[in-house]
């Protein structure tokens, strides 16, 4: 028999809530560029719009009027977008995460009762409707499964999703549109109340520690977003899109402890400004208030302080701003004096605040403080967060297994640098840690670890968007290897062998001696990319229009590995110009300007699949080994060359 403790089922209940809050945000989420579309078509057109207001299309019969809907037809794009376009999304969304499309489709349908049988937005109609019609669909198709004769699937799942989305539609339209009516009148009338009585600041009380909890979209988007949208229906704005999105009170935490903290706290507060204020990504400021909870009062006087500036200059936003950057609020708004004075004094209450707290406290406040906060932060959230990944600049906490390279093409840069951590990785003796590459356009979101070249990892950032990444400018010797195999030390066990995910031994013909040139004449970056390009033409491995490509991947992002070594190579989209292949390899007596950086050997690559990785991994460990370095300048012929390359290990 086994006991639940009080404080267990306060944490069970947490988990609960914020998983809540976690589906009613991807229900909004993914469909905020269509709130934002609303907004400013509702910002530009109403008839107490910015046009109207600048005296353009200021008459009923006016294009401006039949666009805003206050024509005399009374028609338009701002209340069908409201009514039918934005719940419809969120139906659709819901259903679809519960039973992909077909969840998506007949969640679509029973969202459409919903919203026919009242006259106020059916936001949160949609978020009942959208997932019971993607759950109740899935459990339907579950019945029949495999027992439908072949050749009449399409027939049955047709009909029955048809059915089925007209059975819940007629059920949303009389059962379930005045439950969620009333229940919508309930909150508003509680809204009303606070504004009323002045109260509206008291609700950071809750939103200020539900923020940092991942509490907030429970309420965020479960509550103020649809009672903010139906809001600015009728009044053209709404204050309850500010209580969560002001990005005031995590900007006046953050400068206080760029000013008044301790180590990494203090270090890494002014980015994390910079990401939360103009980003709009609050996350990141989480971390430093759960390393010192009483901060969280820092952020409710700056919470309720833009609350209360808010009210009284009678600010508001035509749409969710989301994320909270300054951008978004500002693009959302016609009071601009206003909202501006709502952050900056919700900005200055909080620094006060924080910062008197930070003054008078007498602990002692380790380095890795912050890494610490920042893991339980994470395992709040459930995942891995990419803007606090940013405070640390790994992983906190987490066990790595999977690391990745990821470079354009996956051919050559990713794979000299898997070759190098690799190696240190297996010194350190860790067990269950791979180390592969790829190119960023066949990444997928299931690695620990992306490491890329800092002008790559926005775009490997959207492919792998849970991972953690890491930038690094100098494949062969970047120091931020040793701070990867640092985090190992911290986040795994050590053990045995490192799995190999790229060892696969290359052909004889690979790297041919015709394509080796020693002591070549001193040429720019282009003739040495042109150089090492028509050797591996001259072989028969590639078209000529191969080393067109191979420019090209250089303009995008240096081939330059480090240590005196460049690697061009093309484009992912010029595999189809290489035949076979193969490995150029070229020496020069005189350093080539590669970017400001000196280059003596360039190794020029096409590869088709994994049979210049093995080659290419032998090479990573000649250039990190300063003695492999010195018999590859005193080398006189290419049997020496190959010679070389063969004494490492691959």
């Amino acid at each position: 028999m086994s006991t639940t403790t009080p404080a267990a089922a306060r944490v069970g209940a947490r988990v609960h809530v914020q998983k809540f809050g976690t589906f009613l945000s991807n229900m909004v989420m993914p469909n905020i560029g269509a709130f934002i579309a609303w907004g400013l078509i509702t910002a530009l057109f109403i008839e107490v719009g910015w046009l109207p207001e600048l005296g353009i299309g200021d008459s009923p019969d006016s294009w401006v009027a039949k666009i805003g809907g206050w024509d005399e037809d009374g028609g338009g794009i701002v209340g069908p977008m409201i009514t039918y376009l934005l719940p419809i999304l969120i139906g659709y969304t819901g259903g679809k995460i519960v039973y992909d499309t077909r969840g998506g489709v007949v969640g679509a349908i029973a969202t459409m009762g919903v919203i026919a049988g009242t006259e106020i937005p059916m936001f949160m109609g949609a978020m009942i409707m959208g997932p019971l019609g993607g759950w109740t669909m899935k459990h339907i198709d579950a019945l029949w499964d495999g027992k439908i004769k072949p050749g009449f699937e399409m027939l049955v799942n047709n009909f029955a999703a048809g059915i089925w989305g007209g059975i819940l539609a007629t059920f949303g339209f009389f059962i379930m549109s005045p439950i969620v009516t009333f229940i919508a009148d309930k909150l508003g009338a509680g809204v009303d109340f606070l504004v009323d009585n002045g109260l509206l600041p008291l609700t950071s009380l809750i939103i200020e520690p539900a923020k940092v909890l991942f509490l907030n979209n429970a309420i965020n988007h479960g509550v103020l977003t649809p009672l903010g949208t139906a809001e600015a229906a009728e009044a053209g704005k709404s204050v309850l899109f500010l209580l969560e999105a002001n990005p005031g009170p995590g900007l006046g935490l953050l400068l206080a402890y760029a000013l008044f903290g301790k180590g990494l706290a203090k270090a890494s507060a002014p980015g994390a400004a910079i990401i939360h204020f103009f980003g709009g990504i609050h996350e990141i400021y989480f971390p430093y208030v759960l390393m010192k909870p009483k901060l969280i009062l820092a952020m409710i006087a700056g919470g309720m302080t833009g609350v209360f500036v808010n009210v009284l200059f009678d600010v508001g936003l035509r749409a969710p701003a989301a994320p909270g950057s300054v951008f978004a609020v500002y693009a959302q708004t016609a009071n601009f004096l206003g909202v501006t004075l709502s952050m900056l004094a919700a900005a200055a209450v909080s620094f006060v605040v924080a910062a008197f707290l930070l003054k008078t406290d007498r602990a002692v406040e380790a380095d890795d403080e912050l890494v610490h906060a920042t893991a339980s932060m994470e395992s709040m959230k459930g995942k891995k967060s990419i803007a606090s990944s940013t405070l640390v600049g790994s992983v906190a906490g987490a066990p790595v297994n999977h690391i990745v390279f990821a470079c354009d093409a996956g051919m050559g840069s990713s794979a000299m640098g898997a070759s190098v951590l690799r190696r240190k990785i297996q010194e350190a003796g860790f067990a269950d840690v791979t180390v592969s590459n790829k190119a960023i356009a066949s990444l997928d979101d299931d690695v620990d670890l992306v490491v890329s070249h800092q002008d790559l990892t926005d775009r490997a950032r959207l492919k792998a968007p849970s991972a953690s990444h890491i930038s690094v400018d100098n494949f062969m010797g970047s120091p931020r290897y040793d701070e990867i195999v640092e985090l190992l030390r911290q986040t795994n066990a050590p053990g045995g062998d490192v799995q190999v995910a790229t060892a696969v031994d290359e052909g004889p013909s690979v790297l041919a001696e015709e394509s080796i040139v020693l002591g070549a004449t001193p040429a720019d970056r282009d003739a040495a990319i042109t150089q090492a390009g028509e050797l591996l033409v001259a072989v028969g491995a590639v078209d000529p229009a191969y080393v067109d490509a191979m420019h090209t991947r250089e303009q995008s992002v240096s081939t330059h590995m480090g240590n005196g070594l460049a690697i061009p190579h093309g484009t992912n989209e010029a595999k189809g110009s290489i035949h076979r292949t193969a490995i150029s390899f070229v020496r020069y007596d005189e350093p080539v300007d590669w970017n400001g950086s000196p280059v003596e050997f360039v190794v020029g690559i096409a590869g088709t699949g994994d049979e210049h990785l093995g080659l290419l991994s032998r090479i990573a460990q000649v250039f990190v080994d300063r003695d492999e370095v010195e018999r590859l300048r005193a080398a006189r012929t290419p049997q020496e060359i190959k010679a070389v390359l063969d004494r490492v290990g691959g």
